[in-house]
C-alpha cells in the first residue's frame, strides 16, 4: 500500500514522503504574495529547512523569515514576531517545525492584526469572538516532528512568562489552511525527540479516548492513532529511517489532535504547569505521566480500557494495558519520575494549584481537585 493522499479532515493535508517540494505550489494556492517563514533557532541551520527556503526561492516567491521561537515560547516570542510580520507587510504565515513553531506561527498569523492583548482570546468560553477575525491571514503549516499534531489544530499554546502559565489561545481561523505532511523531514530527528513527541502524540490519544465527552468520530480516530503507535513508534526509535514507520508515526500525530477536540485529562493538566515552570519537553513530561494518570483513573476507565486492549491486540485487560503503556515508555527511555525531569518536591502544591486552572481538567474522567491532583504529583515526583 502506498502511503499517499490527499485529504481533508479537519483540513487540507498533503501527505507523503517528498511533498515539501509542493511548497510553493502550496504558496500559491493559498493567495500569499508575501508570507512569513517562521521556524525556530536550530532548525533554522538544518538541511530540511534549507531545502524549504530553497524551494521558495527557486519559485521566485517574495518571504520573510522569523525563528526567535522557544521551546516553550511565550508572549515575548509573540510580539517580536508579530512585529516583523508587520514590519514586513506579510499576508501570511508558513509555520515550520514543531509544536512549538507551529503553535508561535499560527498564533502571529492571529495576533498580528487583533488590537486586543493575546490573552484576551484564552479558550475560556466564547473568548474567541473578540478577535478580528477578518484580520487574520492564512497559514500554512510543515510540520517537521511527529507529536503535537498542532498542524491540523484550532489553538496555540503560549506561557505567560510573568506567571509562569501556559495558556491556550483559540480561534477557528488558526487551523491552517493547508498541512504538508512530509515524514522524510522527521527521518533525522534524534532519538529523544523522536521518543517525545511520539508519546505526546499517544497521550492526545490515549486521554481524548477517556475522556466523557459525547464524540464518537474522535473516538474512532483516537483508537486507531494508538494502534499504529504501539505498532510504529518503537521502529522509528530503533531505525530512524524506517520511511514507513516514520509516516505511520506522522498520521498518527495528526491524528491524536484531531482526537482531543473529544477533550484532554489530568496528564495535560499537569505537563502544562510543569513545563511552563522547569521547561521541560512536553511530550517527554506526558510520557512520564502516563502510568499514573491511568491508576488514577481506573475506576473510571477500565471497561474502555479493557476494550482498547482488545483492539490493540494486548492481553491481560486494563493491568495488561498499563503494563504495556509502562514497557514502552521505558523502551523509549522515558523517566520514571518527575523528578527526573527536575521537578521538585517542594513546588508540589503550586504545580496541583496551576494544573486545577488548567482548561484540560475538563476532559478528565474523574472530577479533579487541588487535592487529588496533589496525590498524584506526589505519586509521580
Amino acid at each position: 500500500m502506498k502511503l499517499w493522499g490527499n485529504w481533508s479532515y479537519p483540513t487540507e493535508i498533503r501527505f507523503g514522503a517528498g511533498r515539501l517540494g509542493e511548497l510553493a505550489e502550496v504558496v500559491r494556492a493559498a493567495g500569499l504574495n508575501n508570507p512569513l517563514f517562521v521556524t525556530d533557532r536550530m532548525l533554522s541551520e538544518l538541511p530540511i529547512t534549507k531545502a524549504a527556503i530553497a524551494a521558495l526561492d527557486g519559485a521566485g516567491l517574495a518571504f520573510g523569515f522569523f525563528n526567535g521561537v522557544d521551546a516553550n515560547p511565550n508572549e515575548k516570542n509573540l510580539s517580536a514576531g508579530v512585529e516583523v510580520f508587520n514590519k514586513g507587510r506579510h499576508d501570511g504565515v508558513i509555520a515550520f517545525g514543531g509544536g512549538s513553531a507551529l503553535d508561535l506561527g499560527k498564533l502571529i498569523a492571529f495576533q498580528a492584526g487583533q488590537t486586543r492583548p493575546v490573552w484576551d482570546f484564552e479558550d475560556i468560553g466564547d473568548w474567541w469572538t473578540r478577535a478580528n477575525s477578518e484580520a487574520i491571514v492564512p497559514i500554512i503549516a510543515v510540520p517537521t516532528t511527529a507529536g503535537t499534531g498542532s498542524e491540523v489544530g484550532r489553538a496555540g499554546v503560549l506561557t505567560n512568562s510573568e506567571t509562569r502559565q501556559k495558556k491556550i489561545i483559540f480561534h477557528p481561523k488558526i487551523l491552517p489552511v493547508t498541512v504538508i505532511a512530509d515524514p522524510d523531514l522527521t527521518l533525522d530527528l534524534p532519538k529523544p525527540v523522536t521518543a517525545g513527541t511520539g508519546l505526546d502524540a499517544f497521550a492526545h490519544c490515549l486521554e481524548a479516548y477517556c475522556s466523557p465527552h459525547y464524540h464518537p468520530m474522535s473516538q474512532g480516530i483516537a483508537l486507531e492513532g494508538m494502534r499504529l503507535l504501539r505498532e510504529w513508534l518503537p521502529l522509528t526509535y530503533t531505525n530512524g529511517h524506517d520511511h514507513e514507520a516514520r509516516a505511520h508515526v506522522m498520521s498518527a500525530a495528526m491524528m491524536g489532535a484531531v482526537a482531543f477536540q473529544k477533550g484532554l485529562g489530568v496528564i495535560h493538566a499537569i505537563s502544562h504547569p510543569v513545563g511552563a515552570v522547569y521547561n521541560t519537553h512536553h511530550g517527554m513530561t506526558n510520557a512520564v505521566l502516563l502510568p499514573y494518570a491511568l491508576d488514577f483513573n481506573r475506576k473510571a476507565i477500565e471497561d474502555r480500557i479493557v476494550w482498547a486492549a482488545d483492539y490493540l491486540g494486548i492481553e491481560g485487560k486494563f493491568d495488561g494495558f498499563r503494563d504495556f503503556v509502562s514497557l514502552m515508555c521505558a523502551g523509549l527511555s522515558v523517566p520514571r519520575r518527575l523528578r527526573d525531569l527536575g521537578v521538585k518536591t517542594e513546588d508540589i502544591q503550586m504545580l496541583a494549584e496551576m494544573a486545577i486552572e488548567d482548561p484540560s481538567c475538563g476532559g478528565n474522567p474523574i472530577p479533579l481537585s487541588v487535592e487529588s491532583i496533589t496525590d498524584l504529583l506526589e505519586r509521580s515526583v
